[in-house]
């Protein structure tokens, strides 16, 4: 399906976000936005990846984009996926483009990339979460670097730092991702969906009720899943699991 700014293409539970690539105008955000709200409700949905039609992933916002009075939140709504969110960065991921790939649950980065948190040169604050989601991400220091000090990471340093998982040429960015959604959908997705609110809602929480939530959530799967039944019988008969989703 194709929007004016944004493209969204599904294939097989695969669903791919591709932003423009210049700066996000206000019509893109608020695609972006809507997309993730309906994805959200799409039970057939596996795995979304986030990618961009140019050879830079976001060059930050553009000039009718006022992230702080916008009427929509991408990175809000995108963090509501239930399912694994890969982004594919390249290029540029400046301000409103490093808060959305913040969101990601992994990230794989060309060896051109650079990123960077601009907004306070600009006089303002990042209000998409980058404040909160980025130190959470490369540390405390790194954020800080990046945020008071303008610092821009690149390809290496992103690696080092936990922003990127995996880096990659940009010719294989591609193929790179889908190796790797490949083996996403492979997976039981009621236990990949578990294992991401285990993270994310623990995460914040002393270990012991972290461990609650691990064991409430096992107790779950166990107890009213398809999917554990079809993984038991798959490995005692030694054939690739036929997962469901249910």
């Amino acid at each position: 399906m194709r929007r004016r700014h944004l493209t969204v293409e599904e294939r097989e539970g695969v669903v791919r976000l591709r932003l423009s690539g210049s700066p996000l105008c206000l019509a893109e955000a608020r695609e972006l936005s809507f997309a993730a709200v309906e994805l959200a409700e799409n039970r057939t949905v596996r795995a979304v990846v986030l990618e961009s039609a140019g050879p830079n992933f976001c060059l930050g916002a553009a000039t009718d984009l006022d992230p702080l009075h916008c009427d929509v939140n991408p990175p809000a709504d995108l963090s509501l996926l239930r399912v694994p969110v890969v982004a594919a960065l390249s290029g540029c991921v400046h301000s409103v483009g490093l808060e959305i790939a913040l969101v990601a649950d992994i990230r794989i980065v060309t060896t051109d990339v650079i990123a960077s948190m601009r907004d306070i040169a600009a006089g303002k604050l990042p209000c998409w979460g980058g404040t909160q989601r980025l130190p959470r991400v490369v540390g405390r220091s790194t954020a800080l670097g990046m945020l008071i000090g303008g610092f821009q990471l690149d390809a290496q340093s992103a690696r080092e730092s936990g922003l990127a998982h995996e880096i990659t040429e940009p010719a294989a960015l591609r193929t790179t991702v889908n190796t790797l959604v490949e083996q996403l959908t492979a997976l039981g997705p009621l236990a990949l969906e578990y294992a991401k609110e285990a993270v994310i809602a623990g995460i914040e929480l002393p270990m012991r009720d972290g461990l609650r939530i691990e064991a409430d959530l096992n107790n779950l799967l166990a107890a009213a899943s398809e999917d554990r039944v079809e993984g038991l019988g798959a490995f005692f008969e030694k054939r690739p699991p036929r997962f469901t989703g249910r």
